[in-house]
């Protein structure tokens, strides 16, 4: 059920991208051969793009913190598709568990990308929102280079060729700030990275399917914030694919790093995000906590403000500044949204994917 097979059609663009089609990095033989051009829009913190199922018009939320991509269990039954019961598949993420089905998809497209005759996983316990029906995820982008440019309402996908190490923010005359993303299996479908919170490192999942950045409440009081902490503003619940809810507060920083670049006395929301991602293993009746959950999920509102090349292919992301507030938990209109805020701040939660036996 990998979207893999997905990008057959797109990658096929390589072969004839001549030098006047591509977007040229530092050195002279290191090329990206651009493969896509998605128009996007912003629909409460989410990243949309259109697409189609079945000659049926969707939206679709571009999500690298989800590992697999998916059709919402609602617009499943709303566009006449058949669910089957799938075993030996989990997920988790904001909000606990969703149960997981499949959908047998005849045709499916976004852009020039076509695929027929898909199995694709149909999960969630809620809508994300009223235009979105599909979830792109990290399955699907880990394939290609992709690029955010959300101030020119664009996401591109990308194949270097023989880049190397070379610098790949070709828009960046100046140079662009820099941080490796992790390279190993447990990380398969998932860009993580280090970050620093008050100096100390954090471990963040860079997911488009957060409206906005928020922190665990776990990793946040090793810092020594809590929620009774002086400062530190309840600002409702919310939560992602999963049936539960978590509560959300905001919280002032003393400073915020990331690669080269560092951000003096923010505010970023937190919350205890996994507390309902628990599994409870054969023979036991005690829940454990997911391993290998991130400490913080890194949302659109850092994507708004920055212009961000993720290259799978070395493993860096490579960014620069594009004006605005970098954590939109800092503006007072996102503190008094509520739960509205927080819901978005969830996304579909860096969904994680788990195999049972």
């Amino acid at each position: 059920m990998s979207a893999v097979r997905i990008l057959a059609c797109v990658l096929t663009a390589i072969a004839t991208a001549v030098a006047g089609g591509v977007g040229a990095a530092a050195a002279n033989t290191c090329k990206l051969a651009k493969v896509a051009e998605w128009p996007v829009r912003l629909k409460q913190g989410k990243v949309v793009v259109d697409g189609a199922i079945n000659g049926r018009k969707i939206g679709m939320m571009l999500d690298t913190g989800a590992e697999r991509s998916m059709v919402l269990r609602s617009a499943a039954v709303r566009l006449g598709l058949t669910l089957q019961e799938v075993k030996g598949i989990r997920f988790f993420g904001v909000g606990g568990e969703t149960a997981v089905h499949a959908a047998r998809v005849d045709e499916f497209r976004v852009g020039d990308t076509v695929r027929k005759d898909w199995l694709v996983i149909a999960a969630g316990e809620r809508d994300l929102g009223a235009d979105i029906d599909f979830v792109l995820g990290e399955d699907f982008f880990s394939q290609v280079d992709v690029e955010f440019d959300l101030a020119h309402e664009a996401v591109r996908l990308f194949v270097p060729r023989d880049c190397g190490k070379s610098p790949l923010a070709y828009w960046a005359t100046d140079g662009a700030s820099g941080v490796e993303i992790e390279n190993s299996a447990a990380a398969r479908y998932k860009i993580i990275l280090t970050v620093k919170v008050n100096g100390q490192p954090v471990e963040a999942l860079l997911d488009s399917g957060a409206g906005i950045s928020v922190l665990n409440k776990s990793d946040v009081a090793r810092l020594g914030i809590t929620p009774e902490t002086p400062g530190v503003v309840a600002v409702g619940s919310g939560g992602g694919l999963g049936s539960r809810t978590v509560g959300f507060w905001s919280s002032p920083f003393a400073s915020f790093a990331i690669g080269d670049e560092a951000i003096r006395d923010t505010t970023i929301l937190f919350a205890d995000l996994w507390k309902d991602a628990t599994i409870t293993e054969t023979g036991s009746h005690v829940p454990a906590k997911l391993p290998g959950m991130p400490g913080m999920l890194l949302g659109v509102d850092f994507l708004r403000s920055h212009r961000v090349l993720i290259s799978h292919a070395q493993h860096r992301m490579y960014f620069t500044y594009a004006g605005g507030p970098v954590f939109a938990a800092g503006a007072p209109a996102a503190a008094q949204d509520g739960a509205e805020a927080p819901a978005a701040a969830a996304g579909e939660g860096g969904a994680k994917a788990m195999g049972t036996k």
